[in-house]
């Protein structure tokens, strides 16, 4: 499961996406989250649907390989379904627990549990399609640019875009060693899927303890690293390439906003 996490990798290529202003594709995710959570029938999910499944054929990244990053999320949605299926209250009762008044099904939460799993399935894809299609280095300074207008009320710009590309980059990595420690764990014969809860949960002590000392060994080599190149936070840096606004960004902010507008338009039409 941990291996098919695939937020924080990056796939190189050469697609209209990849080629897109790192602080473009991070307003054009806020504003397709924005969007995400403001539709509400069945027409604007299913635009939205076509939407997502263009910027995906756009951006030439396998399907299989976007399939495969929902693969860690399925226990969520899972259980955001059931949570919603069950705990919503309607008034159009689909069915009911004979035992248990309280246990029901309606068509309010059977409408609520789709849309939610639906949100949670098109946040995870449009986030990953951001790191899938940026590298590490250009998503750092796309966050830092977008946050330089708040260092006049000294907020730390570059700090706060340096540690959240380093905590998206390690995901990938934390995921394979992690993968690597219960593999070597089930080698020495430990037992991660017989069973209760509470003997499974103490099953997973072998793999934290070692998952902890290595990400604590690999932040102190990065740290070392960074301090033998003279990295200093404080310092104005320079880079070598430079980020420029082309015609890509324009045609993709004007797309954007029709997308927006119709949607909302849409939306007011109910």
């Amino acid at each position: 499961m941990f291996k098919d996490i695939t937020i924080g990798q990056y796939v190189d290529g050469n697609s209209f996406i990849h080629k897109l202003d790192a602080r473009m594709k991070i307003m054009l995710l806020i504003a397709y989250i924005v969007v995400l959570f403001m539709i509400t029938t069945p027409l604007a999910y299913a635009i939205f649907t076509i939407f997502t499944v263009s910027l995906v054929l756009l951006s030439k990244v396998p399907f299989k390989y976007i399939l495969k990053g929902l693969k860690p999320m399925l226990y969520i949605l899972i259980f955001t379904a059931t949570l919603n299926l069950f705990m919503t209250p309607g008034n159009i009762i689909w069915w009911q627990c004979p035992f248990w008044n309280a246990l029901k099904i309606t068509k309010e939460g059977t409408v609520v549990a789709v849309r939610m799993v639906l949100r949670l399935v098109y946040l995870v894809i449009g986030t990953s399609l951001l790191t899938l299609t940026t590298t590490p280095l250009m998503l750092t300074d796309g966050i830092e640019k977008l946050l330089k207008p708040f260092e006049i009320i000294k907020v730390p710009s570059h700090e706060i875009a340096m540690m959240m590309t380093i905590a998206i980059r390690f995901i990938p990595t934390l995921s394979e060693e992690t993968e690597k420690i219960i593999k070597a764990q089930t080698a020495r014969g430990a037992d991660f899927e017989s069973g209760n809860i509470l003997r499974r949960a103490k099953a997973m002590v072998p793999i934290l303890v070692p998952l902890f000392i290595s990400a604590f060994k690999r932040a102190d080599d990065l740290a070392i690293a960074m301090d033998s190149r003279c990295y200093n936070s404080g310092r104005k840096r320079t880079r070598m390439k430079q980020m420029k606004m082309t015609y890509r960004d324009v045609i993709a902010a004007i797309l954007m906003i029709i997308f927006v507008a119709f949607i909302i338009l849409l939306q007011n039409m109910r």
